[in-house]
């Protein structure tokens, strides 16, 4: 259980949708933490020492026990402050979230960040890829207005990407992936995601995170 005395710490990056994903999660859960931006070229001496197998951000660290890995992170932060909770009651209803988040990082989340940033040549796939992609995030999305039902759960803020990342970098790109006209409920759950005062609060500021990834793209 968490305690009074404790402290929370979180390694990020301010672009990186995978950090943000903690950022939003300890805001949803009200838990106070000191935030260390990392410069990921020059990592720190504490990243190396919280992280030694991937040595990269997020890391939480938790009354100086470390952990890597969003997914992982988010979790753990469910199971340690119970309120406001992210992941269903239901074993199978859990199960199924867990899978969704897993499949947003293996296939759906590699898809889209693959077409944005594909050479002329392998655009074409890419581009089909992703909408395929997208396509089955929509299904399992269904009539709900978040993935987690009425409120914000673990899927939603795993799927922070595509509420908030993709837009600017299709824009970037010149693509048309995620349009109101292709996938309706989703660009209605983008925008009930980003509004929800919580998340607006937790999200990198457009301009700058439309800024850093345009200086990206033109390197």
């Amino acid at each position: 259980m968490a305690s009074e005395h404790e402290e929370v710490r979180l390694l990020g990056k301010w672009a990186s949708p995978f950090s943000n994903r903690v950022d939003l999660t300890l805001k949803l859960k009200g838990v106070p933490y000191k935030y260390s931006e990392e410069d990921l070229a020059n990592k720190s001496a504490d990243l190396l020492k919280y992280n030694p197998v991937y040595k990269k951000v997020p890391v939480l660290v938790h009354n100086g026990n470390p952990i890597a890995e969003s997914l992982v992170i988010l979790e753990y932060i469910d199971e340690t402050w119970k309120n406001n909770p992210l992941l269903p009651q239901d074993p199978y209803e859990r199960a199924l979230a867990r899978f969704w988040c897993k499949t947003l990082d293996d296939k759906i989340l590699p898809a889209i960040w693959n077409a944005c940033w594909s050479d002329e040549k392998g655009r074409e796939k890419a581009v089909e890829e992703a909408l395929e992609a997208l396509n089955i995030l929509q299904d399992a999305l269904k009539e709900k207005r978040f993935f987690g039902g009425e409120t914000i759960g673990l899927v939603d803020i795993a799927a922070n990407f595509i509420g908030y990342w993709v837009v600017l970098l299709q824009e970037i790109a010149g693509l048309e992936l995620l349009t109101i006209e292709k996938f309706p409920k989703l660009c209605k759950w983008s925008q009930e995601f980003v509004n929800h005062p919580v998340i607006k609060e937790g999200l990198p500021p457009r301009d700058e995170l439309f800024a850093f990834f345009k200086a990206s793209a033109s390197k």
